[in-house]
């Protein structure tokens, strides 16, 4: 399709003036997808399509609101909810009780927890969960596997002794402003490396206080991993707390360690929980959770209406329509589409991740191009579209028919590229930015 962007690179160009780095979040930048031609804002989104400034309209077959809209852009259901709670006051002196009845649902899903906080965004539950950890053992280091925000305890794992060496455990997230005094307290492995864990305590004699990680990202843990994590958490007293921020109420209605029978001290939520909305739950068992109230954790946003009740409204329909289903149906289509589409292409792509968030990557040493040329293309053709797809409620068939007969195009017009050596001369403006290396 022929369309007009302009405007939302006008715009951003402009946005780059008045805020540092251009947006809010660095998985939201128009270089992470597709530079000086990313339609960058929307005007409305609703289902799983998109809106820009000009009134081009796209199927959004990427990362729909960074996994935030799990049933699809402004669910009906979970917007009247919202639209109600809004009439109805969204903050007073006094509290709402649905951040009560939310407490009691999640609860339910996890018989094995007692208590829950709660707060807006994932990088500041996770903080919490570790202030808890903290404050519960009376220790401070955290062994940590996996992304977990942004905030010091965790960038201090790019800390070291020499400054020429920050950076060199998590690529691409730089330490600036990060107290060196925290250096050492933030020790990382690797996911399914239990080897690595035993090492770090073994090398720790004052202690671990949590040990933090997600339990599950691109492939299910190997057997025993989950198992000997708890094991060494029971053993050296420490919290352990599992980051279900990205896998939750993907695979299931709940945290997806429940899939895996091992059962944290603490776990926490965001993203899918509330489609979309701002909301947060820490939600752990009574004896550590009861040491929040040993130390300050408090903020006056968190009391709001919106996020409990879009995390009711989300919650509920998900259980009921058995949405994690049909996101893992949706999903593994795509990512068998993918690989026939590369194999029809003659392209050498590798095809990873859960079903309801999977990903590809070209093997060529000019992958990043080739990667930029694939979302150029796509654009071109109506659909936002990198190589990764966090799956909807309301992706259908009819949508996933509709992008897979395109992938299989722009596939055989890379494929053609790469045999003509012609990739970077059809990109009509940079490659795209690479982001920060996962510890993973």
């Amino acid at each position: 399709m022929t369309t007009t962007n302009t405007t939302g690179q006008k715009l951003y160009q402009y946005a780059r003036r008045r805020i540092p780095g251009g947006t809010q979040l660095l998985s939201k930048r128009p270089e992470m997808f597709l530079p000086d031609q990313w339609p960058s804002y929307y005007s409305r989104a609703q289902g799983a399509e998109v809106w820009d400034l000009d009134g081009n309209r796209y199927v959004d077959m990427s990362y729909n609101g960074i996994g935030a809209c799990v049933l699809g852009h402004a669910d009906p259901e979970v917007n009247a909810a919202v639209h109600a709670a809004v009439e109805a006051g969204s903050m007073s002196t006094l509290n709402c009780p649905e951040e009560v009845e939310l407490a009691d649902l999640m609860c339910e899903l996890h018989p094995w927890a007692e208590m829950v906080r709660y707060a807006r965004s994932g990088g500041e539950a996770v903080a919490i969960a570790v202030r808890i950890a903290r404050a519960s053992t009376g220790r401070y280091k955290i062994a940590f596997c996996g992304y977990h925000g942004w905030h010091d305890w965790y960038l201090a794992a790019n800390l070291a002794s020499d400054h020429a060496l920050d950076g060199h455990l998590l690529k691409g997230l730089d330490p600036n402003g990060v107290p060196r005094g925290l250096q050492n307290s933030a020790l990382p492995f690797h996911y399914n490396r239990l080897d690595e864990l035993k090492d770090i305590v073994e090398a720790q004699p004052g202690g671990i206080a949590a040990i933090v990680m997600e339990p599950l990202r691109d492939s299910p843990p190997e057997a025993g991993f989950l198992e000997g994590v708890r094991e060494i958490a029971d053993r050296i007293g420490a919290v352990l707390v599992f980051d279900e921020v990205t896998a939750a109420f993907r695979l299931n209605s709940g945290g997806a360690h429940l899939l895996f029978g091992v059962m944290p001290d603490i776990a926490v939520y965001a993203k899918a929980i509330s489609n979309g909305f701002p909301m947060a739950v820490v939600l752990g068992r009574e004896p550590v959770m009861q040491a929040a109230q040993s130390t300050f954790i408090s903020s006056t946003n968190w009391t709001e209406r919106i996020g409990p009740v879009a995390a009711l409204a989300t919650i509920r329909k998900h259980r009921r329509e058995n949405v994690a289903e049909h996101l893992i149906a949706i999903g593994n289509r795509v990512k068998e589409g993918w690989r026939v589409a590369a194999e029809g292409a003659h392209l050498k792509v590798h095809v990873s991740g859960i079903a309801p968030l999977g990903h590809f990557e070209f093997e060529y040493a000019n992958g990043q191009a080739m990667r930029t040329l694939f979302t150029q293309m796509m654009l071109e053709r109506g659909f936002l579209a990198t190589n990764a797809f966090y799956a909807t409620y309301a992706h259908q068939d009819s949508h996933i028919d509709a992008y897979l007969a395109a992938v299989r195009e722009v596939f055989g017009l890379v494929a053609q590229a790469v045999t003509t050596g012609t990739i970077e001369e059809e990109l009509k403006g940079p490659v795209a930015h690479s982001g920060f290396q996962r510890l993973t």
